[in-house]
C-alpha cells in the first residue's frame, strides 16, 4: 500500500472484539446442533437441488475440550459489491487459522470468484494482512461479480484447490454470492472432494438477514456515512432555505438503508418501496403525496426540504413493476439487444410489450426510457441503480406545481437539487461495530471449518449487546432459500429480507413522518466516531436497536 493517513495509522492498532466463546481459542470450541431446518419457501424444489445439504441444523458454538488441529490451507473470495469491513473478515479468518495451527495458510483469490476459476491468487501473510486491518474497501485481493454456478466452473475451482492443497473456501458476499456458495458446497460434497465451503453475510443493503443473521456487515458503516451526508445537506437546506433536495439512496430490493437513514436524520419525506407496493401506490399517487407536502411547506413560507428516495423505488410502483417484469422477459429473448441502436431498442420494446405495459413505458420521459434499456445486470434484469428516479420525480412534481400555480392554489418557489449516495458509503473505514462484527465473522468461519461443517453461513448474533455477549455459530444456507425467476428460468436464490411494515422500525417512521414533513426536526449525526465514550463510538444502528428491543418486549 502507499502512504497512509494519521487515522489509518492509529486504526491499524485497534484490536477488534470477539464473542466470549471464541476468546477461548478455536481448538476449544465445539458445535451444539439445533433441530433440522427447512427452506423458507419452495421446500421440495430446494430439497431436490440440495440433496446433500438440505435439512442441516443451525449450530451454536460452546466451550469444549481442547483438541488438536491438523494443518490446513484455506482460500478466501470477496464477491460482489464492496462493503465496509471486508478486510476485517479476512483478518479474522487469518488470525483464526493461525490460532488453530500456526502452520495454516490463507490464500486470497484475486478479482472475485473468477480468481478461483482461473487460478489467480496470492498467499496472504501477516505483513499483507496487517496493512489492511480496520480499513475500508476490498482492495486487498479485489472483488468481482463472476457467478459460480456451472459444473465447468466448479471443476476448475476444484482443480485449483487441489493444486494448492486447499481444503476449505470462504466466500464473502451477499445473497447471490452465498447462493453460489451453496451450489459450490453441494457440488463439492456430492463428489466427496473433502472441500468445505463457508459463506459470510455481506451487503450494505441490509436485505441478507433473518433470525440467525441479524444484520449483514457494512450496513452499519454505510448508513452512518450516508446519514452524515444527509445531515450536512439538511443543515445547508435549513440555512439557505431555497432548495428541495431529492436524495436517492442505495437499496434496490429493500429500503433498509433509506429507513435507517430516515430515523437517523428525520427528513421531510422518506419513501419506502415496500409501503408503495403494499398499498398499490401509483406514480401519480406518489407525485401527489410529495407535492402536497411541498405545497404545505411553501404555504408556511418554507420553500425547502429534504426527500429520501430508495434506489429500487421504480420497481415497486405496481404499473412500473409489471412493465419492468414484462420488459425483462422480452429482453431475455432478444439476442444482442445491448448492441442495438437506441431507435431499434425503442421500436422493439414498444412493439413487443403487452399493451398496458407499452402505455406505461411510452408515458415516461425519454431519459428514463433510455435508462430502462441500458445494459442488463448479471441476472439479465434492468439495472435499477442507473435509473434516475429522483429526477423523474422532480420532473413530475414540477409539472404538477405548474398546474397548481395556474389554478392559483400554489404561490411558492420550487428549486431542486438531485443527489445519489451509493459509492460514498461502500468503502468507508468501518465503524467500531463493523470492525468488531466483521472480525468475528471471519474468526467464526474458522470455527465452522474446524468443526467439519460445509454449506453454512457464518453467524454472530445478539448484536445489540456488548461483544462479550455475542453468540457465535452457523446457519445452513439452504434454510434461507426460495425459487425465483432469473434469465427467464426458476433458480434457487437466498430470499431477500424486506422492510416489515408491521415491525418496530417502520413504525417509528410512520408515527413521526407527519410532524417531520412540516417541521424542521432534522438531526445532524456527524462523522463516524472511532475514539471516545462507548455511547458515541459503539452505538449500533437504529434498526438493530429497535428490532432487538422489540423482541425483548414481546417475549
Amino acid at each position: 500500500m502507499n502512504e497512509i493517513s494519521a487515522l489509518q495509522k492509529v486504526r491499524a492498532s485497534y484490536q477488534p472484539k470477539l464473542p466470549a466463546v471464541l476468546l477461548n481459542g478455536i481448538n476449544n470450541v465445539s458445535a451444539s446442533e439445533g433441530a433440522p431446518t427447512e427452506a423458507v419457501r419452495d421446500k421440495e424444489s430446494i430439497k431436490e437441488l440440495f440433496k446433500n445439504l438440505y435439512g442441516m441444523p443451525v449450530v451454536t458454538f460452546e466451550a469444549g475440550s481442547t483438541k488438536s488441529s491438523a494443518v490446513r490451507n484455506v482460500g478466501v473470495i470477496l464477491s460482489g459489491g464492496q462493503a465496509p469491513g471486508g478486510h476485517n473478515v479476512i483478518a479474522g479468518l487469518f488470525d483464526g487459522l493461525k490460532n488453530a495451527n500456526p502452520e495454516n495458510k490463507l490464500y486470497g483469490f484475486l478479482g472475485g470468484p473468477s480468481g478461483i476459476i482461473d487460478g489467480k491468487y496470492i498467499e496472504l501473510t501477516s505483513d499483507i494482512i496487517d496493512a489492511y486491518r480496520n480499513t475500508g474497501g476490498f482492495d486487498i485481493i479485489g472483488s468481482g461479480r463472476t457467478k459460480l454456478e456451472t459444473p465447468e466452473q466448479f471443476q476448475k475451482s476444484l482443480d485449483v484447490c487441489k493444486s494448492l492443497n486447499v481444503s476449505a473456501i470462504v466466500i464473502i458476499g451477499g445473497d447471490d454470492s452465498n447462493t453460489n456458495a451453496a451450489l459450490l458446497a453441494e457440488w463439492m460434497k456430492d463428489r466427496n472432494t473433502g472441500i468445505q465451503v463457508i459463506g459470510c453475510p455481506k451487503t450494505i443493503d441490509g436485505d441478507l438477514k433473518n433470525e440467525q443473521i441479524e444484520i449483514s456487515f457494512g450496513f452499519d458503516t454505510a448508513t452512518k456515512t450516508y446519514a452524515e451526508l444527509i445531515g450536512n445537506i439538511q443543515r445547508d437546506a435549513n440555512s439557505a432555505k431555497k432548495y428541495w433536495h431529492f436524495i436517492k439512496l442505495m437499496g434496490r430490493s429493500a429500503t433498509h438503508v433509506g429507513l435507517e437513514c430516515a430515523l437517523r436524520t428525520r427528513p421531510n419525506i422518506a419513501l419506502i418501496s415496500e409501503e408503495v407496493e403494499a398499498n398499490n401506490w401509483s406514480l401519480k399517487y406518489i407525485t401527489d403525496y410529495m407535492t402536497d407536502i411541498i405545497v404545505k411547506r411553501a404555504n408556511a413560507g418554507k420553500n425547502f426540504g429534504v426527500a429520501l428516495i430508495p434506489e429500487g423505488l421504480i420497481e415497486f410502483i405496481p404499473e412500473i413493476k409489471a412493465m419492468i417484469a414484462n420488459l425483462n422477459d422480452i429482453l431475455a429473448k432478444a439476442d444482442g439487444f445491448d448492441n442495438w441502436a437506441i431507435e431499434e431498442k425503442m421500436s422493439y420494446v414498444s412493439t413487443n410489450l403487452e399493451k398496458a405495459n407499452a402505455e406505461v413505458f411510452n408515458s415516461l420521459p425519454s431519459i428514463i426510457k433510455s435508462q430502462l434499456l441500458m445494459d442488463r445486470d448479471p441476472h439479465g434484469n434492468v439495472q435499477v441503480s442507473r435509473i434516475e428516479t429522483e429526477k423523474l420525480l422532480i420532473e413530475m412534481i414540477e409539472q404538477k406545481l405548474k398546474g397548481l400555480k395556474a389554478e392559483g392554489t400554489y404561490k411558492g418557489k420550487f428549486s431542486s437539487q438531485a443527489h445519489f449516495f451509493g459509492y460514498e458509503g461502500r468503502c468507508a473505514a468501518p465503524s467500531n461495530f463493523d470492525a468488531d462484527y466483521c472480525y468475528s465473522l471471519g474468526y467464526n468461519a474458522v470455527a465452522l471449518i474446524e468443526n467439519g461443517l460445509t454449506g453454512y453461513l457464518s453467524s454472530v448474533r445478539n448484536l445489540s449487546k456488548p461483544a462479550s455477549e455475542w453468540i457465535a455459530g452457523g446457519v445452513p444456507l439452504t434454510m434461507m432459500m426460495n425459487m425465483e425467476k432469473r434469465h427467464g428460468e426458476m433458480k434457487p436464490v437466498i430470499q431477500k429480507a424486506l422492510v416489515k411494515l408491521d415491525g418496530p422500525v417502520f413504525k417509528e417512521l410512520k408515527d413521526n413522518r407527519e410532524k417531520w414533513a412540516l417541521e424542521e426536526c432534522y438531526l445532524f449525526p456527524g462523522a463516524i466516531q472511532y475514539f471516545g465514550p462507548s455511547e458515541v463510538c459503539d452505538i449500533t444502528t437504529r434498526t438493530l436497536y429497535l428490532e432487538q428491543n422489540s423482541k425483548l418486549v414481546t417475549k
